[in-house]
């Protein structure tokens, strides 16, 4: 039976993470896997892909520990699950109809909670188009398009530490002209 996290044991996974990273993922992993698989199930139901699914959403949550905070971890996590599962989709080359059905599962009521995901990634495409043109290729092709920096390099015919800088100069910008409580939403959207 599934249960929902309390808000105060989310509180205390979120400080452990912090303090403890290595404990505090632990706990994060035993407390949210089995709601996060039978989540990515009803969307997808192959069990070997939502595992490696759930596998690569705390993969990446690893990854970030050191350099992010993140505020509403489930949330987080449940919204990261539902883009690796649309992104698997994708892949598979459905149909919009299929990517439509997609897009109308919803998602558990409180990982939706204060989460404006459409309003967000507007702002978000209003201050990426701010950026200068070279910037913003190079960081569409990271951030959205999942092109490694030295695949970039190659195709825009720089060095990749021309790639990282201008991923750096973006995710600075928007840093700086998005408001405070987006940032984790940023750290969502641009480390997936």
């Amino acid at each position: 039976m599934q249960h929902k996290v309390s808000k105060n044991t989310e509180l205390e996974l979120q400080q452990l993470l912090r303090t403890q990273p290595k404990q505090g993922f632990d706990r994060v992993f035993e407390t949210y896997w089995q709601r996060l698989f039978s989540y990515a199930y009803q969307i997808y139901a192959e069990e070997r892909i939502c595992e490696d699914i759930i596998q690569e959403v705390f993969v990446s949550l690893w990854e970030k520990l050191e350099y992010t905070s993140i505020i509403n971890l489930e949330g987080y996590l449940f919204r990261a699950v539902k883009y690796k599962v649309f992104n698997h989709l994708r892949d598979l080359k459905f149909t919009q109809e299929h990517q439509e059905v997609l897009e109308q599962i919803a998602m558990p009521a409180r990982a939706e909670a204060n989460l404006d995901y459409d309003d967000f990634e507007t702002l978000v495409h209003r201050e990426i188009d701010k950026l200068p043109p070279k910037c913003k290729t190079v960081f569409m092709l990271s951030r959205f398009e999942e092109v490694s920096n030295a695949e970039i390099a190659q195709r825009l015919n720089i060095s990749i530490r021309t790639v990282e800088k201008h991923i750096s100069d973006a995710l600075k910008h928007l840093k700086t002209n998005l408001p405070v409580q987006e940032l984790s939403l940023i750290v969502t959207l641009m480390f997936q």
